[in-house]
């Protein structure tokens, strides 16, 4: 199953100093029965950009608690087994837990299929995003647009090989 891990770009260097992502249980977004019906499309292609635009957001949460990171969302794409993700896992499934999955134990970098990184041109709009995001979650209209901007920029691809150059 591919699982898409949220992390930023400090988390991203940590996981290439060690080796893997971790450690366990890690949160990840995949698709899921949840997400299957949330989202009403049997196309795959879709449903997993779904779920990569879930750990988007939940990388955005990430940046919101770290004043210090580089202002850019961060997903890891890895592939483990089914039976090594459970959705679901707290069995109170609400609508922002959508697609979210635990993985028990760490995850070998060298099983990540790719990653995905904010281009440098997102930062101002994921810097207003993470600054807005608690007004936005407390239900301010205008806080909850500067979040969206944040989603307007697609996550750029790159290979496992090319971490060292993100990191830098």
């Amino acid at each position: 199953m591919r699982v898409y891990v949220p992390l930023t770009l400090s988390g991203l260097a940590e996981a290439h100093k060690t080796g893997e992502l971790g450690p366990g249980p890690l949160t990840a977004y995949a698709v899921t029965p949840g997400l299957r019906e949330w989202y009403v499309s049997d196309d795959i292609e879709e449903l997993e950009y779904a779920a990569l635009n879930r750990a988007a957001a939940a990388s955005l949460r990430l940046l919101a608690g770290d004043p210090d990171a580089a202002r850019r969302r961060v997903v890891v794409a890895v592939d483990v087994r089914d039976q090594d993700a459970v959705a679901d896992p707290d069995g109170a499934l609400v609508a922002s837990a959508l697609g979210e999955v635990r993985v028990a134990s760490a995850v070998p970098l060298a099983k990540a299929a790719a990653i995905h990184v904010d281009a440098t041109d997102a930062v101002g709009d994921v810097s207003a995003a993470a600054a807005a995001l608690g007004a936005a979650d407390q239900g301010d209209d205008d806080a909850q647009f500067t979040v969206d901007g944040a989603e307007d920029h697609e996550l750029l691809w790159y290979a496992v090989q090319e971490i060292p150059n993100l990191i830098d």
